[in-house]
């Protein structure tokens, strides 16, 4: 089965995973990242099969990621250094890192971004560098932009309107939500019976 292309979707992570997508893409950037360039010396870090490892390479290249370059005539030896975009991805392999070693490394961590001055371990977080807020969910969101077309758009408000809904049913009391039906929800328990107000008088 062919595989589906997202190449001319809208959706900037779309387009970034038809470039990146395919794992070992993605491990082949993080050893590019480490300074690795040529043919053995990544199918020595990863394991991997030769002739996956060549057609990853060039799908790289092709990409735009990574640059071909001969270093030897006799015999024909090829290189693999990574472009401005490639080292652009720097940052996704970083948040994978650290996103990894807080959700899947329950041992402690085995690789870390450390400051190289002092050798601290970096807390990472996600910062606008227009106003140096930390972006998180509650002060931010996606919004369609200039060049989005109208069933971008569309889809954008359509969750954008989930999110309210989700929003403002979590800021109303549990007790005060109404079921499915429209019904309150029933008390739990038989309804209790008011006290007497006063001794009855005998006839």
């Amino acid at each position: 089965m062919e595989r589906k292309s997202f190449g001319n979707m809208q959706c900037p992570v779309a387009r970034t995973l038809e470039r990146v997508g395919e794992w070992w893409s993605i491990l082949i950037l993080r050893d590019a990242l480490q300074g690795l360039t040529r043919f053995d010396q990544f199918q020595k870090s990863l394991d991997i099969a030769p002739n996956m490892l060549t057609r990853r390479l060039h799908t790289l290249v092709d990409a735009g990621l990574l640059e071909r370059r001969q270093y030897s005539d006799r015999p024909p030896r090829f290189e693999y250094v990574l472009t401005d975009l490639g080292r652009d991805f720097r940052t996704i392999i970083i948040a994978l890192n650290a996103w990894g070693n807080k959700h899947f490394a329950p041992e402690g961590p085995s690789v870390m971004l450390v400051d190289s001055s002092t050798g601290r371990q970096v807390d990472l977080a996600l910062v606008d560098r227009n106003s140096g807020r930390e972006i998180n969910g509650d002060d931010f969101r996606i919004v369609a932009g200039p060049q989005a077309d109208d069933g971008l758009r569309e889809r954008l408000d359509a969750m954008a309107l989930q999110r309210a809904a989700a929003n403002e049913e979590q800021a109303i009391p549990a007790p005060a939500r109404r079921t499915r039906s429209g019904k309150a929800p029933a008390a739990d328990g038989p309804a209790k019976k008011a006290p007497a107000t006063g001794r009855s008088r005998r006839a």
